[in-house]
């Protein structure tokens, strides 16, 4: 009896070991492809308002589901290789919240499902249409080049006076020519000479700013980018020392002290991000799920740099702003 009793107990214990790594086994694993910038902190609040997606479709971080973080450090060259070393670790989804990491993953699989976050998305090639994406990617378009238009409308509003508005652009980025374009539109309906400064170094920003007083320029248009999220005290602080009213994309330029910003809500994007990937996780084909649009933007002002610049910020633009800082 007592040696039939061992070989149950025995055999009880395998049956939970098996069973317990069954469970391990299961636990989907989400690949996280960032490119660095504010964002490169599993606790930031985009990967907070991520977690908060997954979460409202029964997902929760360390407990039914893991997720994996991989960061370029702000070098786009190091994509390829952090999206084929998590191909190679087998994920069950890859999330890509900007365009580079979302064109990385999609050259290192069309099996593993992806959700990005970007601009042209049918133009990139990352889906087929809006509506309908097919294969194995979905998510969200950011509208970043189209709402240069509105930004350059803000800057134009708040500095009536500026005659030469300067466009800060990444030449090395895949939708340098969208903004370009984009802005010139804008500027050529306001009646306003633009100005394209390139800058793709951090020595390339600061040479850019010299020259904002030799071409006159009286207001500044940051393009949004990824390398421009990372050096956003840099951007910042440059614009404060050259005392140029500069409007920016996302809200957190404006609470780091830049003038004004204009963009959808990054943590709305990112939860929507969280969300989707949920939905793909309980069964969901990322090629039925279409291309989300964002449903949240948002205006901020800093009226403590407005004064600094000596700017009377109009009460058209602060009865529209959802955040002043003051």
């Amino acid at each position: 009896m007592r040696r039939r009793e061992l070989m149950l107990l025995l055999g009880g214990a395998l049956a939970v070991s098996r069973t317990l790594r069954a469970q391990q086994k299961a636990m989907p694993v989400i690949g996280y492809l960032g490119i660095g910038g504010w964002s490169h902190n599993p606790s930031n609040p985009f990967v907070a308002a991520l977690r908060q997606g997954l979460a409202e479709t029964g997902y929760v971080a360390g407990q039914n589901v893991a997720i994996e973080y991989r960061w370029a450090e702000g070098h786009y060259d190091r994509l390829p290789a952090l999206a084929a070393d998590l191909v190679g670790r087998k994920v069950d989804l890859i999330v890509a919240p900007v365009l580079s990491s979302a064109l990385a993953a999609k050259s290192a699989t069309s099996i593993i499902p992806i959700v990005f976050v970007s601009d042209y998305p049918v133009e990139h090639g990352l889906v087929a249409s809006l509506a309908r994406p097919g294969g194995n990617l979905t998510g969200v378009n950011v509208f970043a080049a189209e709402l240069l238009s509105k930004r350059l409308e803000l800057i134009s509003e708040l500095v009536p006076q500026a005659r030469v508005i300067a466009l800060l652009v990444n030449p090395n980025t895949r939708f340098a020519e969208n903004y370009i374009r984009n802005a010139q539109e804008a500027a050529r309906a306001k009646g306003v000479q633009l100005r394209v400064l390139n800058a793709g170094t951090e020595s390339e920003i600061d040479a850019a700013f010299a020259t904002l007083i030799q071409l006159q320029v009286g207001a500044l248009l940051i393009g949004g980018d990824a390398f421009y999220n990372a050096r956003r005290e840099q951007l910042v602080a440059l614009g404060s020392r050259h005392a140029v009213p500069a409007i920016y994309e996302w809200a957190e330029f404006a609470a780091a002290g830049g003038l004004i910003s204009y963009a959808p809500s990054l943590t709305g994007m990112f939860g929507l991000l969280g969300t989707y990937a949920g939905k793909i996780l309980n069964g969901a084909k990322p090629g039925d799920l279409p291309v989300q649009q964002p449903t949240r933007f948002e205006l901020v002002v800093n009226l403590k740099t407005a004064k600094a610049l000596g700017l009377t910020v109009p009460p058209s633009i602060l009865a529209r702003a959802d955040e002043v800082i003051e």
